[in-house]
């Protein structure tokens, strides 16, 4: 029998629900608690696996190839546990699940309705994650007052009274805006927003009070008195330099042991594994410059998992790692001058990529550390078939279709296939790496599972050529077909992957290939 925890949030998105879940459940975890999360999005897309990175971030991919939202990556990194499809439900999924079984005569003539037809498949779906756990943490996508969040909040509210009051709990995630001209804190947004959330039958236990500056006493006191929850449970949650701090300071305030007790869990005092990494992100003595280049760099959420990799490389390195955001769309060769390393991320599309090009070119001109991820990788064989075999219409038949040398290419198989994602690699594939190679050494055994999201692989018709001008394969599909790895003969540190390394890394433990990375770029200081 599992306990729940429903996370909810008021007043404006992008208050860091994702976060703020993930650290409580990693504070459970270290209770000796087993604990799930799920993320309820109230979006109409399947998932979102077709949208720009602009309009959600980074897509996060997980074991069994679903493609979901990035504070799915959040969860990953912050508790011992894989997430999988049904950790990510969107409003897109439990529409198309209902309609789908009313048009095969599931109902049984009954007219179709959000209640209870749509609410009891939230319902379904959220007790798809309780088996095995002790605590299922669930966040509530979107913002109350929301038309799209309505039949997630009921579907928990019911939730709430079936399963009895004293197995679920309501976290509250609201914003306290700090008035600058006033100098003072205002808690009317946060009033309104529980008032909201009150009207449609949920009253907060626990409210997560986000705000640039911490929440004085005499303000938690006061929301205390106006939303009906104790002072102890209103809990400041000001911004943070670093996401792996917000685990310490709820600790700090005893939200940990608030949910255990409400539970009837015995609390047990242990010291939080959060402060070691803290202590290295914010105090290690050295510093290394990665300058991450691509198209997507506005908004710094479509690279969310490859930061917070580099991040887990400085980590295991003892080192501080400072990120450089260049836009391939408008790149220019002085801003590689003063970086240690390079990174090429994945990506879609032909937009920026004649500046990913130059990027490399550089990387590989200059010896220094480069690494290149999935399009990155696909990116590297452009330019080592331009650059160096001087097959200077090289390119990948996803920018141009007609081009005489594809040394990217769609495999046969896949060519006609027009439903989008039914020509994606997704998910966890395996990889044998050739002894003898960089990267054989770097992950100490010779077979690897790997995630992948790309539809493009490296045309084999090139690969003879490749080799002998001091390309090496050094990972393939385990029947040979397939290039996962390369890396250059010549170069200290020149590596590209087809999968995405980012996704299976977390603090502590970190990926093989960031920390190897990090390191290069140490030693080429």
């Amino acid at each position: 029998m599992a306990y729940y925890i429903f996370v909810t949030g008021g007043v404006l998105s992008s208050l860091g629900k994702g976060v703020a879940s993930a650290s409580l459940a990693s504070l459970l975890e270290e209770q000796g608690l087993k604990v799930n999360i799920q993320k309820l999005d109230p979006y109409l897309n399947v998932d979102p696996g077709t949208m720009s990175p602009y309009q959600h971030g980074e897509v996060y991919v997980t074991e069994d190839g679903a493609e979901t939202d990035l504070d799915l990556g959040h969860y990953e990194r912050f508790i011992n546990r894989n997430m999988a499809k049904k950790n990510n439900v969107t409003a897109g999924r439990v529409y198309y699940n209902v309609i789908r079984r009313e048009r095969e005569g599931g109902y049984l003539g009954a007219t179709v309705q959000v209640i209870p037809h749509i609410t009891d498949e939230i319902k379904r779906l959220i007790r798809e994650v309780e088996d095995g756990c002790d605590v299922v943490l669930v966040e509530v996508g979107g913002t109350v007052g929301d038309i799209e969040s309505l039949p997630f909040l009921e579907a928990v509210r019911q939730l709430s009274m079936e399963f009895g009051r004293e197995r679920v709990l309501f976290v509250h995630t609201t914003y306290v805006p700090f008035v600058k001209t006033a100098g003072e804190l205002k808690t009317k947004p946060t009033q309104h927003s529980v008032k909201e959330l009150r009207a449609i039958g949920i009253q907060p236990d626990v409210i997560l009070c986000r705000s640039e500056v911490e929440i004085p006493e005499g303000i938690k006191e006061k929301i205390a008195l106006f939303t009906s929850v104790k002072k102890s449970a209103v809990i400041s949650a000001p911004d943070a330099e670093f996401i792996y701090e917000v685990p310490l300071h709820f600790k700090e305030q005893k939200l940990d042991r608030l949910v255990v007790q409400r539970f009837g869990f015995e609390y047990k005092e242990v010291e939080s594994k959060w402060k070691g990494i803290v202590h290295v992100l914010k105090s290690a003595p050295r510093e290394v410059r990665v300058a991450l280049v691509g198209k997507y760099v506005s908004l710094k959420d479509s690279y969310k998992s490859v930061t917070e990799a580099l991040l887990h490389g400085g980590i295991a390195n003892g080192v501080r790692v400072k990120i450089e955001w260049i836009n391939s769309e408008h790149y220019r060769e002085s801003a590689l001058d003063e970086v240690n390393g390079i990174l090429v991320p994945g990506g879609f599309g032909e937009r920026g990529v004649e500046g990913k090009l130059r990027a490399l070119t550089y990387g590989r001109e200059r010896k220094k550390p480069t690494f290149g991820i999935c399009l990155g990788m696909q990116l590297m064989c452009v330019e080592f078939a331009r650059e160096v075999l001087c097959l200077k219409e090289a390119n990948s038949t996803e920018f141009d279709p007609n081009t005489p040398h594809p040394v990217i290419d769609i495999m046969e198989e896949q060519k006609g296939i027009r439903e989008l994602g039914g020509t994606m690699r997704l998910g966890s594939y395996p990889c044998r790496l050739v002894p003898g190679t960089k990267v054989r050494e770097i992950y100490g055994q010779e077979l690897i599972q790997e995630r992948h999201r790309h539809r493009y692989e490296f045309n084999n018709r090139y690969r003879e050529s490749f080799e002998r001008f001091g390309m090496v394969f050094s990972g393939l599909s385990p029947e040979g077909s397939l290039v996962e790895v390369l890396e250059l003969r010549e170069h200290p540190w020149y590596i590209g992957c087809q999968f995405h390394p980012e996704f299976r890394s977390k603090p502590f433990q970190p990926h093989p290939l960031f920390v190897s990375f990090i390191s290069a770029c140490l030693e080429g200081q």
